[in-house]
């Protein structure tokens, strides 16, 4: 994947994050946690994981490959190592 890709890429993913946060930011950083800055709860969280899955046509997510994404900086890694994974993106 090119860095003009990835670039795409993360604000695709910024973008998506920030209309699904209950709370959003007027300006989102990837620094931002997703539960204490955004005010995602379990529910919403697996929304956004659906909805990033069909997005970039991402395989399908375990419970336990998300335990340790808590901010947007490490969503949008975790989706461009899927998307690099199935070859889209």
């Amino acid at each position: 994947m090119t860095a003009a890709a990835d670039t795409t890429l993360a604000a695709r993913v910024r973008r998506l994050v920030r209309t699904m946060a209950p709370e959003p930011p007027a300006d989102l950083a990837d620094e931002h946690r997703l539960v204490e800055d955004l005010g995602f709860d379990s529910l919403r969280l697996m929304e956004l994981t659906v909805v990033l899955e069909r997005a970039f046509e991402l395989p399908r997510q375990r419970p336990e490959d998300l335990v340790g994404v808590r901010r947007v900086g490490e969503v949008i890694a975790l989706v461009a190592g899927g998307a690099r994974g199935s070859g889209h993106g």
